[in-house]
């Protein structure tokens, strides 16, 4: 009886490859079906898009989302992992906190745009501000649902030990976590890149692939709209596999060998 609980790389890699493959075979049969003025098939968005990532301005729609996928989803992480863990030693915090988790994330994180453009104008900040709550909440419940599982022998030693809050955060709770954090960094890009692509098409302040998009569509243009498409779903996962992934395997090092 086989006891392998997962894939390795290389089959992992194999089944990357066909889901990929099976989407763009859908993908091609609908352009084979509808018109090509409503769906453009594969090779002709592929085209389109390797001459738009030689342009100057594709570069600078793809930093600029960039930049601000990196500081909302950053001061997420920061503040998540740290009230997570805040959470862990203040249990009366924890259980304020979650609660208002539980109550704000049932709120589409793009229903904050207007409020955020009231308050803040147009430009960055709003944008940045809607990506850092929507990966915010699952990086903190991540983390303090993990901090709830530690075992309680290993607090009850530590204390023994004359250890201090800060102490038990950096000792116990941040290693005993580190696995449930990582997952949870994972859920908070995802979240962080929907976030940012809707937004980016809402507001449409300055050069993003959201805005690209929303400019594609506003004019009609199906080849750049399925080309703007095409970039924002091999970007996520791309960023997923070579910097989450990696850092996951490099963090947990002990669950893979």
């Amino acid at each position: 009886m086989s006891t392998q609980t997962r894939l390795s790389g290389f089959h992992k890699k194999i089944a990357f490859a066909f889901a990929v493959a099976l989407i763009l075979l859908g993908w091609q049969i609908a352009a084979w079906i509808l018109p090509d003025f409503l769906m453009p098939d594969v090779p002709t968005v592929m085209v389109r898009l390797w001459e738009e990532i030689q342009s100057e301005s594709f570069r600078a729609a793809l930093w600029g989302s960039l930049v601000r996928l990196g500081s909302g989803y950053g001061a997420a992480l920061l503040f998540g992992i740290g009230f997570g863990l805040i959470g862990a030693v203040l249990f009366f915090f924890r259980e304020v906190l979650k609660s208002a988790i539980i109550i704000l994330q049932s709120i589409p994180s793009i229903a904050w745009v207007p409020l955020f453009l009231i308050l803040m104008g147009f430009g960055n900040m709003p944008i940045i501000v809607v990506v850092a709550i929507a990966a915010f909440f699952p990086a903190a419940l991540s983390v303090m649902n993990a901090t709830e599982s530690v075992q309680k022998v290993h607090v009850a030693a530590a204390r023994v030990m004359g250890a201090s809050r800060l102490d038990m955060l950096r000792r116990v709770y941040l290693p005993a976590v580190m696995p449930e954090l990582i997952t949870g960094a994972q859920l908070a890009f995802g979240n962080a890149w929907r976030a940012l692509i809707s937004a980016e098409m809402l507001i449409g302040f300055g050069k993003g692939l959201g805005r690209s998009l929303s400019y594609a569509g506003e004019t009609a243009d199906m080849v750049g709209v399925m080309m703007n498409i095409l970039a924002i779903a091999i970007l996520a996962p791309l960023i997923d596999q070579l910097v989450l992934e990696n850092l996951k395997h490099r963090l947990l090092r002990y669950q893979y060998v």
